[in-house]
């Protein structure tokens, strides 16, 4: 009894690996189609147009954005549908002809988002 005990800790512990690896995989792509183009691949604001936005695009990698993500979780990725800016996202896209295809943001995919992000913050120490 105690063996298949023991198995299945280990059968559940390897789903949880696989259903987080998952969800950071979700993140990863959603940032990647969607975020790099401006934040760049290294979240510091390094994208093709960083600096065709007016105003630019932030490091999301810097202190302030490091304290405002730990104290307000969500907070930068909820700016994608709450848009604080207006319009500056589309149209900095529209104007750079870069055209996106609409995605239907889910909870799962804010969260995602919001995780593979700090994640990657909190690896550029």
């Amino acid at each position: 009894m105690k063996i298949v005990f023991i198995a299945s800790l280990g059968i559940l512990s390897l789903t949880q690996t696989s259903l987080a690896f998952a969800e950071n995989a979700n993140g990863k792509n959603l940032y990647l189609q969607r975020c790099s183009m401006c934040h760049g691949t290294d979240i510091k604001a390094t994208g093709p147009l960083a600096n065709k936005s007016n105003p630019p695009t932030p490091d999301l990698t810097s202190s302030a954005f490091k304290k405002r993500l730990n104290d307000y979780p969500g907070v930068i990725v909820s700016s994608i549908i709450l848009r604080p800016n207006g319009d500056l996202i589309p149209r900095t896209l529209r104007e750079n002809g870069v055209k996106l295809s609409p995605h239907a943001w889910s909870v799962k995919d804010l969260r995602d988002l919001n995780q593979y992000m700090g994640d990657v913050i909190s690896q550029k120490r």
